[in-house]
């Protein structure tokens, strides 16, 4: 019989780079408690540090009167990540196109295409404050 099970867990911080260590230490616990395998560790990691980054940097403009809240959700089959933050949201529909030869240079603007690329759904909602990241663990989970 399948363990049914869902962990939920919030945390909240400030919009300040050395903030994203304390998110790396928390896809880590949840990597270790819920043994999930490499691959998807290492979408997960880089893809909620690339959305937390851009909560802090774009959202919050490193304002550390405004917070960034992770919200975390494993079950047997997935693990979904909702990060929002206190700005005023961005077009996700009309981002460049970071492999555009104009952009291959340019030092940021891959976030939400590794985001794309590294989680199985993205959602964004609330004008682009709220993204969802949703990892399928193909059932490796052990709740």
């Amino acid at each position: 019989m399948m363990n049914t099970e869902k962990y939920t867990n919030t945390m909240q911080i400030i919009s300040q780079p050395e903030s994203i260590n304390l998110v790396e230490k928390l896809i880590d616990e949840i990597k270790t408690e819920h043994s999930i395998h490499e691959e998807c560790y290492g979408n997960m990691l880089v893809a909620v540090t690339e959305a937390v980054n851009n909560a802090m940097q774009h959202g919050n403009k490193y304002d550390p009167d405004k917070k960034v809240n992770i919200a975390y959700e494993v079950d047997s089959e997935q693990i979904a990540f909702t990060i929002s933050d206190e700005g005023h949201g961005f077009d996700y529909l009309n981002l460049p196109d970071p492999t555009d030869p104009e952009n291959l240079e340019k030092p940021t603007g891959r976030g939400v295409f590794l985001m794309k690329h590294l989680a199985d759904q993205i959602i964004f909602s609330e004008n682009g404050r709220v993204v969802e990241l949703y990892f399928k663990t193909g059932g490796h989970i052990n709740n």
